[in-house]
C-alpha cells in the first residue's frame, strides 16, 4: 500500500501506462473537473477518480484477474468473457486495497465507469461522463455528449447508454446486467409530459 496524496498520482499513474493512456487519464480528470464544478461535486474526487479510473488498463490480463480475485471479487458469466470490463474492476481494487484509498464513492467512481449502474452517485455519473467526453475522444456523436454533459448528466448517461447498448448489439456481444439496470433507471425516471 503507497501514500500518495493527491497532487502526486498523475505522475504515479505516468509510470503505469503509455502516451495515449496518460493522455487520456489527464484529460479524464480535467473533464471531471469541469463537470465538477458545474454540478457542484468536489473537485479534489472528481480529479483524483477520473485520474486513476484506468489505472489498471494497461496491466496483463493475468494480473488484472488475480488483482480482481485477490479483491475477493468473483466475476460474473459476462464479466468473464469480457476482457474490456476488467480494468474497471481491478482499478476499483487496486486503489482501495493498493494505494490506499479508503473514500467509496472514488473506488466506485473507478468501478463502474466502464458499464454505469443503477443509483449512482453524482462522482460516479461524472466520472462515467468524463471518459465518454473526454478531449481526445473523436468518436461519431461525441459532440452531441459533451453538449448533452453540460445540460444534465441524466441525458448524457442516457445517450451514452444507447450508444455502448447499441454498439454491443450490433457486434452480439453481451450487455452487462449493470449496464442494463443504469439504462432502465435512466429510462423510468425520465420525466413524462
Amino acid at each position: 500500500m503507497t501514500d500518495l496524496k493527491t497532487s502526486e498520482y498523475k505522475d504515479f499513474i505516468r509510470l503505469k501506462m503509455g502516451d495515449y493512456r496518460f493522455t487520456h487519464s489527464v484529460n479524464v480528470a480535467d473533464e471531471a473537473v469541469a463537470l465538477a464544478k458545474i454540478y457542484g461535486c468536489d473537485e479534489e474526487l472528481a480529479y483524483t477518480a477520473g485520474i486513476l479510473h484506468d489505472v489498471t488498463k494497461e496491466f496483463p490480463k493475468d494480473e488484472q484477474l488475480q488483482i480482481i480475485a485477490d479483491g475477493g471479487i468473483i466475476l460474473d458469466s459476462v464479466q468473464k468473457n469480457a476482457p474490456k470490463l476488467w480494468h474497471s474492476i481491478s482499478g476499483s481494487v487496486y486503489v482501495r486495497d493498493y494505494l490506499g484509498i479508503k473514500n467509496n464513492d472514488i473506488i466506485n467512481a473507478v468501478r463502474y465507469h466502464t458499464t454505469g449502474r443503477a443509483g449512482m452517485s453524482l462522482l460516479e455519473k461524472i466520472i462515467y461522463i468524463a471518459d465518454f467526453t473526454s478531449a481526445e475522444r473523436s468518436y461519431k456523436d461525441v459532440d452531441i455528449m459533451r453538449e448533452l454533459s453540460r445540460k444534465t448528466l441524466e441525458d448524457a448517461m442516457l445517450f451514452s447508454c444507447k450508444f455502448t447498448i447499441g454498439n454491443l448489439s450490433s457486434k452480439e456481444l453481451a450487455i452487462h446486467p449493470d449496464q442494463l439496470d443504469c439504462y432502465n433507471e435512466l429510462v423510468l425516471n425520465i420525466e413524462r409530459e
